[in-house]
């Protein structure tokens, strides 16, 4: 396994930092704390760089709100000052872990995501299934309070195994540290927060481990992961209501993590897979009933906004043509019917 060493100062570098307040404003240009930090850019990037140097340098408090998307979710979000140094450990971090993640890992990757999750899903219930010609079953699993059980002890000593800098490990431990959960204790701290840019990257480096039992130790050919959701795919039911059990002992034994007691199950190919927000089936793949309704809801609240002038017709049109793009990757066409319908009906 190859080791990194001398990175703190890659990550912190006035130049680094510089490179990741760009990535990191784009699209956030008119939010008020952006602007704000913005007014002053280069006196609070060397602030920040000059406390990294001096490891003066302190996690501010989060932020924290709700956001429904579908399910209720906890955001939260870091100042400012932190996201632009979450950007910069990113950039330095990512290219060291990314080689190392299996190649059907989809989430918070380049060239990755929902949608490819969905057709290499789609690929491998294929193939098992010989075109619908044989049995075919899928194990779905979905980890318990994922990000809000994330073991900070484990993910620091998976972390060190490759990062040999100790300067750039007391950084990372201070990242980690700044956020814990209710699932802490005295004795562990746990959770890292779906706000953040590192919290995937950790999440990633997390799961691999995960990952590679499945692939090197369990030999799975046909597995599937996105965050905290997996599948498994093979023409032997009982091998993978077997399999759930072992799956749930790894989880906890390696990375003090528990399988969600109601999300587990095996199902037929020709009932229908959902995952990642579209159900799979033979032949097609239709868009989950609660990713509907998502879309008409927030499509409708948009036109709402759009009728009270708080939005603007340009930005009204973004907001549809982003749903018909989500809508085109499944067999879909009376829906996007019905939402260009509800779209041109609701601005006349």
């Amino acid at each position: 396994m190859k080791t990194c060493k001398n990175i703190f100062n890659q990550i912190i570098s006035p130049e680094n930092l510089l490179i990741s307040w760009d990535e990191f404003k784009k699209g956030k240009g008119s939010k008020e704390d952006v602007m704000k930090f913005e007014w002053n850019l280069e006196d609070n990037i060397f602030k920040l760089h000059h406390e990294l140097v001096s490891k003066n340098y302190k996690h501010c408090e989060y932020t924290s709100f709700h956001i429904h998307d579908p399910k209720r979710r906890h955001i939260h979000k870091a100042s400012v000052r932190d996201r632009v140094l979450h950007h910069a450990i990113f950039r330095v971090l990512n290219p060291i872990f990314e080689p190392s993640f299996i190649h059907t890992s989809f989430s918070c990757r380049v060239d990755k995501g929902t949608h490819k999750g969905i057709t290499a899903l789609s690929q491998m219930l294929n193939k098992v299934s010989q075109n619908n010609t044989q049995k075919c079953f899928a194990l779905k699993c979905d980890v318990k309070k994922f990000f809000d059980t994330v073991h900070h002890g484990i993910l620091r000593n998976i972390i060190s195994k490759r990062i040999k800098d100790n300067n750039a490990l007391w950084l990372l431990e201070e990242i980690i540290e700044s956020y814990i959960t209710k699932y802490s204790n005295l004795f562990d701290r746990r959770g890292i927060p779906i706000g953040n840019l590192t919290s995937q990257l950790f999440a990633n480096i997390y799961m691999n481990e995960f990952d590679q039992f499945i692939k090197s130790d369990l030999r799975i050919k046909h597995y599937v992961r996105y965050t905290d959701d997996f599948v498994i795919v093979s023409q032997d039911e009982k091998y993978l209501i077997n399999l759930a059990k072992v799956l749930n002992f790894i989880l906890q034994t390696r990375l003090d993590l528990k399988l969600h007691p109601s999300k587990v199950w095996v199902r037929k190919y020709s009932q229908g897979i959902d995952f990642l927000g579209s159900v799979i089936v033979p032949h097609y793949k239709l868009p989950r009933a609660k990713t509907k309704q998502r879309i008409f809801r927030k499509t409708k609240q948009k036109l709402k906004e759009f009728n009270g002038d708080k939005i603007s017709e340009n930005t009204l049109n973004q907001t549809l043509q982003s749903y018909l793009g989500v809508l085109t990757h499944t067999s879909s066409f009376k829906v996007s019917e019905q939402l260009k319908n509800q779209y041109f009906f609701g601005i006349n």
